[in-house]
């Protein structure tokens, strides 16, 4: 699990990193960065769902004590 989570982190700032490129070059309305943008949000809503679905189900524990 915590390698899927690392994988899911390293997409969410690629992602902005390229919308943070297509932000910079591309002056033609930013249809790409826009894309981009949205899919560092499915991606952000995916993994939180996934650590929820993750200590619901017993995968996460919780903190002892």
């Amino acid at each position: 699990m915590r390698i899927v989570i690392i994988l899911f982190v390293v997409a969410i700032i690629a992602s902005m990193g390229s919308a943070l490129y297509y932000m910079v070059t591309d002056r033609s309305g930013g249809k790409r960065m826009l894309r981009a943008l949205a899919l560092r949000v499915g991606l952000s809503v995916t993994l939180f769902l996934m650590l929820m679905a993750g200590y619901y189900f017993g995968v996460i524990p919780g903190r002892i004590g």
